[in-house]
């Protein structure tokens, strides 16, 4: 019996060929659309690539290549990439797992036994192997001598994250709406899904109306996970030549609170939905910062934005609208600054050099499970920056590219 990485990289010859021989889907255009524009026909190198990729698809080759010295270390390491994507769902509910058990924190004071670890976990002996052995192959977990298990290379990071223990638990609603990645394609915002539900300002026809109860539970792992992007941006960014900053979707205020740690003469105001601007308000004094802000409510959908600021933050806001809705708060946010003032956006972007799969894989579909939206490439946002009336945008380095872009546009 073939092991699963060789069965993911040389299939069967006789399996492949059907597939190629099969009509697509949608050989007609749908009702009510337009015929697409025929394509120019494939460059030479497209063509010779195509053919390539022919090669590869044949058991023969795959068996050769596995074989050949020179072939092979590329042919093994891909076989894993494969397998590696398969096998995915299977290794983050090994990372669940771990979380909901306290694991981390408790191989945190030192490394435990199998028989420790089952006693407090409440797992027979044997399910306990199994899941720590699963945690050690992904490097969560270490074996140590005489039988104990220790905090590997990526568990170590997870102890008092609080942030990243909180989006891992989250995901356990995003597992539920992929279930069915076709379905949800198919249907787009019309699905009805469970992290649309839980973002529930993402189809509120009156998002203004949401009430405190609504917005509690989304508000907190926004809280939780936004300081690591918060930091990047103040890192990257010297906010002390500005005199008053504007969060706008800035939630409960997380991020004004660790600017006004930083920076103790910069103004703080903040726009957001009426019942998360009340939360947020209620965060800042309790911080020591109320004399310091001024916290308002409403939708920037349909409302102006406050004036008066000679900055404006959009810090993870863009990505879950969609462009039209973009575009709409780009402008509000050109009109309520002054000539010299400053439009930060920081989030995840798509294209990322390195990171890739953060905006074309992970946020794109967590997106379309939620109900709108997308990440966005610099160069869109540059395009959409100058439509709304900025005179200039650059990008600016930050620690940690893969989790947070950082774009100046200034006026």
């Amino acid at each position: 019996m073939n092991p699963p990485e060789q069965a993911l990289s040389a299939p069967p010859a006789q399996a492949i060929a059907p597939t190629r021989a099969r009509t697509p889907i949608m050989a007609q255009p749908a009702p009510g659309l337009a015929a697409p524009a025929a394509a120019p026909p494939p460059a030479w190198h497209e063509r010779i690539r195509d053919r390539w990729n022919a090669l590869i698809a044949t058991d023969s080759f795959q068996r050769w290549s596995a074989r050949f010295p020179l072939t092979r270390p590329v042919t093994m390491r891909r076989s894993r990439a494969l397998f590696d994507v398969v096998s995915g769902f299977v290794y983050t509910q090994t990372l669940l797992a771990c979380v909901e058990l306290d694991l981390f924190e408790y191989l945190a004071g030192g490394a435990r036994t199998i028989e420790e670890i089952a006693e407090r976990s409440n797992l027979s002996t044997a399910s306990t192997e199994r899941l720590l052995n699963a945690a050690v192959s992904l490097r969560l977990l270490m074996k140590r001598r005489h039988g104990r298990y220790a905090l590997g290379a990526l568990g170590a990071p997870l102890v008092g994250n609080t942030g990243v223990l909180a989006l891992i638990r989250h995901h356990r609603m995003a597992y539920q709406d992929l279930s069915d990645p076709v379905a949800l394609l198919r249907q787009g915002a019309d699905f009805r899904t469970e992290l649309s539900r839980y973002w529930s300002y993402a189809d509120a026809p009156r998002p203004q109306a949401i009430d405190d109860a609504r917005v509690a539970a989304y508000s907190e792992i926004m809280a939780a996970t936004l300081p690591p992007v918060a930091n990047d941006v103040l890192d990257a960014y010297d906010l002390s030549k500005h005199e008053c900053l504007l969060d706008v979707g800035g939630g409960e205020g997380v991020f004004l609170s660790l600017v006004g740690a930083r920076h103790p003469s910069l103004q703080l105001r903040l726009f957001d939905l009426p019942a998360v601007a009340s939360r947020a308000m209620h965060r800042l004094e309790q911080a020591g910062l109320g004399d310091r802000v001024k916290c308002h409510g409403g939708n920037f959908h349909a409302d102006a934005l406050p004036t008066g600021a000679d900055v404006i933050s959009l810090v993870r806001v863009l990505l879950d609208h969609d462009d039209e809705s973009v575009m709409r708060l780009l402008r509000q946010a050109r009109a309520a600054l002054p000539a010299g003032g400053v439009l930060l956006i920081a989030e995840a972007m798509a294209g990322v050099r390195g990171a890739e799969t953060v905006g074309d894989a992970y946020f794109s579909f967590y997106l379309m499970a939620m109900g709108k939206g997308r990440a966005r490439r610099a160069d869109e946002l540059h395009q959409m920056l100058r439509e709304a009336g900025f005179r200039r945008s650059r990008e600016v380095g930050t620690r940690f590219p893969i989790q947070t872009g950082l774009i100046v546009a200034e006026v």
